[in-house]
């Protein structure tokens, strides 16, 4: 196993083969091999090693998921269900990989991009992944300010404000540790999932029309309007920055370096993602369910726009406080998406440029 050194200690030692830079000091090296991996039954360790999936599982569950959802369901029914089960089985092969990467190499994706990449590369690659989340922070920003707007009728500006201020839990929760961290992901994914439950129980949508609509059809690649939209769920739901993300949080877990060790690793890894990813398709599914049991059979085939259905909800389905709940859901969706956001921006300077900043100064 290779030493990790600093910068300026690398500079006199050789790479590793294949490599072409010396292994550095660990991303959120605060947290780094703080979760311990005891011995005992299969099942003590798949506990030990549950969480940095349901952090991944969360990008595939943020606001931005919510509008391709909505307008498709509303649109085109349950045709489009299939398009979500296959982004799904795309994100499970991507996270296993990932997680891989961060348990054999011991280097997250960004710390491997620039230890194999020429310097120009690696730096263009960086640019591109900072764009990436910042364009997906902005949607993960703006909805958690929506559904505060709904909710308490707060201002968008005000409600953006607030949203921004969960680096400060981040912060909190880091230092508590990383398990605390997780159990907050966690908990909001249980609320979102909750909320989506309660939604389809009083929706009551065609279970036989549900299934059906995970059979992918023809006319999704034949129609333009079903290809455009399923190519939007599709963007929505494979998240780069994940797989960033992943591949660091995997090494908060302390196991043993050895072969066997690994492969331990690996396998429990790859177990908890495919959970936490399972966990995300149902709540895609769910939305767009919702949204084909209570906006496409009622004639409303132009929902896209979240306000739209949380003014639509209630009176649609006859339940006081459906709309509420849905914006509940909305506002677990975003804070989860922006507080797991913070760590993958981390992690992305960390790991490509070796600079750490605090995690406030990079959120202004």
């Amino acid at each position: 196993m290779a030493t990790r050194v600093t910068e300026a200690d690398a500079a006199g030692r050789p790479p590793e083969p294949g490599w072409r830079r010396p292994r550095l000091a660990p991303s959120l090296s605060e947290v780094y091999r703080t979760v311990p991996v005891g011995e005992g039954a299969w099942w003590r360790k798949a506990l030990a090693f549950a969480g940095p999936g349901y952090l991944v599982a969360v990008g595939y569950m943020d606001p931005g998921n919510w509008a391709t959802d909505l307008a498709g369901g509303s649109k085109f029914g349950y045709t489009l269900l299939s398009v979500v089960l296959l982004s799904n089985l795309m994100a499970i092969l991507l996270q296993g990989l990932a997680s891989k990467l961060g348990i054999v190499t011991g280097r997250d994706l960004a710390q491997a991009c620039r230890d194999h990449y020429s310097r120009p590369v690696s730096l263009a690659l960086w640019v591109i992944c900072e764009i990436a989340i910042a364009a997906c922070d902005l949607a993960e920003v703006i909805g958690s300010a929506i559904a505060l707007n709904l909710l308490f009728g707060i201002p968008l500006p005000v409600g953006i404000a607030i949203t921004a201020l969960d680096v400060l839990l981040v912060l909190f929760l880091q230092h508590k540790g990383f398990r605390l961290v997780e159990a907050l992901v966690v908990a909001l994914i249980a609320t979102i999932a909750a909320c989506f439950l309660f939604e389809i129980i009083i929706a009551r949508p065609d279970m036989v029309a549900v299934a059906a609509g995970f059979v992918p059809r023809p006319s999704i690649l034949s129609d333009g309007h079903q290809l455009y939209i399923a190519i939007g769920i599709l963007g929505a739901t494979v998240m780069p920055h994940n797989l960033y993300l992943h591949s660091s949080v995997v090494q908060t877990r302390r196991y043993e370096e050895t072969p066997a060790g690994r492969r331990m690793a690996v396998r429990y890894a790859f177990l908890d993602s495919t959970i936490a990813l399972t966990c995300a398709l149902f709540i895609n599914a769910a939305i767009l369910v919702v949204a084909a049991a209570t906006f496409h059979t009622s004639g409303h085939t132009e929902v896209a726009e979240i306000q739209d259905a949380y003014q639509l909800l209630t009176p649609l389905l006859g339940v006081a406080g459906a709309s509420a709940v849905f914006a509940l859901a909305l506002l677990a969706s975003g804070q989860n998406s922006t507080l797991t956001g913070t760590l993958a921006g981390q992690i992305v300077m960390e790991g490509f440029l070796n600079i750490r900043i605090r995690p406030w100064l990079r959120r202004l």
